[in-house]
């Protein structure tokens, strides 16, 4: 058997910079974290002609017996053009492969998960191939996979942090992305582990279809659009020096900026419940958040002092948020295999 498994990803800042055709005319960065929530993959060798597919989270499974019925009809579609990409040339009837595949966070909920999932499909493939992939590799092909192969519309940092992992400063330049890893004392992560709050919304929703409405006004150059863009590629930048300086209340009021500023990118964004959650939260005293991916729901992070931080989490489950315990995970995606007893 094969394993693999990898993190999702909190964005602080910069989301959205990393759409095109904004990194291309202008440069884009972001700056963003892995966590202990995962995606989980296992491939198994049948031995046999089919290839079947199974999601753990949804019960549900397909079977083929080719990969050319491998068509994209909206079921595991990723999956499917992973399979495409690689299959691998040693290919016979008899060769055949289950897949189980298995997420901490649905789709759709703002911390990367459709990105996720085909790095880590890549993960099994590069280690039940041995393909000498290098994580910028694996994160480029996984960007091209999901963005042009199935077609979902989204920007490129989702596939490096889950490849990296860490605390990441990700540029992204016409021709090249440059990740560079934060070396964060290990102490200063904990303190910002203890300062902040991840609460789900409730609800998923369509990324794509926000981003598209993003694209659309900077492709016609909504001024209020294209300074917003401007204006959190300049957040993401000092997000970092706060990060690197220690001075972790300046990060939870440069978070609030940044959600100020992508809330008036495009319609959508937020919704009447969002801005409920986050006007109580910052009257209660959290300093800074922000819906964690495109925006519409899914979850929120809120850095708040320590003794705020119980008050803040006391009021939102009461108005229906679903607290999340976390902590940050400095690894990325790992795949492995495993010797049946």
């Amino acid at each position: 058997m094969i394993r693999a498994r990898t993190p999702l990803r909190l964005s602080f800042g910069g989301g959205g910079t990393d759409v095109s055709p904004y990194p291309e005319e202008k440069g884009g960065c972001v700056l963003n974290a892995t966590i202990n929530l995962y995606v989980y993959g296992t491939l198994i060798p049948n031995h046999a002609s089919s290839i079947n597919i199974r999601s753990l989270d949804y019960d549900s499974v397909i079977r083929y017996t080719k990969t050319a019925d491998l068509d994209f009809n909206g079921q595991m579609d990723l999956a499917k053009a992973v399979i495409k990409r690689f299959e691998p040339n040693q290919f016979t009837e008899k060769t055949g492969f289950d897949l189980y595949l298995h997420g901490d966070a649905p789709p759709g909920s703002g911390l990367g998960s459709s990105s996720t999932f085909v790095v880590t499909l890549i993960g099994l493939f590069k280690e039940w191939q041995g393909l000498p992939l290098t994580p910028y590799e694996i994160a480029e092909r996984a960007f091209e996979i999901e963005r042009i192969d199935v077609g979902i519309r989204g920007g490129r940092q989702d596939q490096y942090a889950a490849t990296f992992g860490g605390f990441n400063f990700i540029e992204f330049l016409k021709d090249q992305v440059i990740v560079t890893p934060l070396k964060l004392n290990p102490l200063l992560i904990n303190e910002l582990e203890y300062n902040l709050l991840l609460c789900y919304t409730g609800g998923t929703r369509e990324s794509q279809k926000l981003i598209e409405k993003q694209t659309q006004n900077y492709r016609s150059q909504n001024k209020i659009t294209m300074e917003a863009l401007d204006q959190i590629k300049q957040t993401a930048m000092d997000m970092k020096k706060a990060l690197l300086l220690g001075k972790l209340n300046a990060f939870g009021e440069l978070l609030h900026h940044e959600w100020n500023y992508k809330k008036s990118m495009a319609e959508g964004i937020t919704t009447p419940y969002i801005d409920e959650l986050y006007e109580e939260a910052r009257n209660i005293g959290a300093i800074g958040g922000k819906i964690a991916g495109a925006g519409g729901g899914g979850y929120m992070l809120l850095y708040c002092p320590f003794h705020k931080k119980h008050k803040v989490s006391k009021k939102l489950s009461e108005m229906g948020g679903q607290m999340i315990g976390f902590r940050f995970d400095l690894a990325g995606l790992q795949a492995w295999r495993v010797q049946n007893d």
